[in-house]
């Protein structure tokens, strides 16, 4: 059995007094961040986020291909919503701003690389990570995942669970480009799936597409070219009414 430890003179000590209120407005300084983004953001009905590095410069491919999803996205009715940085979040959002579509960014704070691009109809920023990632998965019909380094995986995996574990409806994710996602996705068929670590139709969570025509037409057979009453677009908070 553990001795008893007495924390009185823990509980009484100006330093624990001084980090427990600190803890307690940091609370608020969340709430208030979850507040500012519902309310710039409540306005959007129909979106995609779009995921990738923030290091690839436009003379890549990925750039160029990005840009031209933002477009034929916007083109096609779809707002598109990205991290608000640089490389492919700034590529797919002059895209959709060169379109017909809203281009709207929810920038995180850092110390060095981050900030808004030029290219963004409305910004929000964010301090918390996690707060941001609320944003991206209510306010997106779909999403679009390019090549990106720990940030887009994160998103990704984070995007996959909630579908698989049904806290999101099962909406498109689509990878595009097979010769960088095809070894991931690989790897879960031949480790994860193998040992029975997730399910066959786990692996129908997302589509890979090489083309950006493809990727267009992920989106356009979901959700037609313009949202109807007989085919509407996934609910505002991406989830089933309670």
């Amino acid at each position: 059995m553990k001795p008893f430890r007495d924390h009185t003179e823990k509980l009484n000590s100006p330093l624990f007094h001084g980090r427990r209120s600190n803890e307690t407005w940091r609370i608020f300084r969340i709430m208030s961040e979850f507040v500012d983004g519902f309310e710039s953001l409540w306005h959007v009905e129909r979106a995609i986020a779009v995921f990738g590095s923030a290091r690839t410069k436009p003379e890549n491919e990925h750039y160029k291909a990005a840009t031209e999803i933002g477009r034929a996205l916007g083109e096609l009715g779809f707002s598109l919503i990205t991290g608000g940085g640089p490389g492919i979040m700034e590529a797919a959002s002059k895209g959709s701003y060169e379109s017909p579509a809203e281009s709207i960014g929810v920038n995180i704070e850092l110390p060095h690389e981050q900030h808004a691009n030029p290219f963004l109809d409305t910004v929000v920023d964010f301090r918390y990570f996690f707060v941001r990632k609320v944003m991206f998965v209510k306010f997106s019909a779909g999403f679009v995942m390019m090549p990106g380094g720990f940030g887009t995986l994160d998103e990704l995996f984070e995007v996959l669970t909630l579908i698989q574990t049904q806290k999101i409806e099962a909406v498109p994710v689509v990878f595009y480009d097979s010769s960088f996602w095809s070894p991931l996705v690989d790897w879960m068929r031949s480790r994860l799936l193998k040992q029975g670590l997730i399910s066959e139709n786990d692996l129908d969570l997302f589509s890979v597409c090489d083309e950006v025509d493809e990727v267009v037409e992920v989106f356009r057979k979901r959700y037609g070219d313009r949202p109807s009453a007989e085919n509407p677009l996934v609910s505002r908070n991406g989830a089933p009414s309670d």
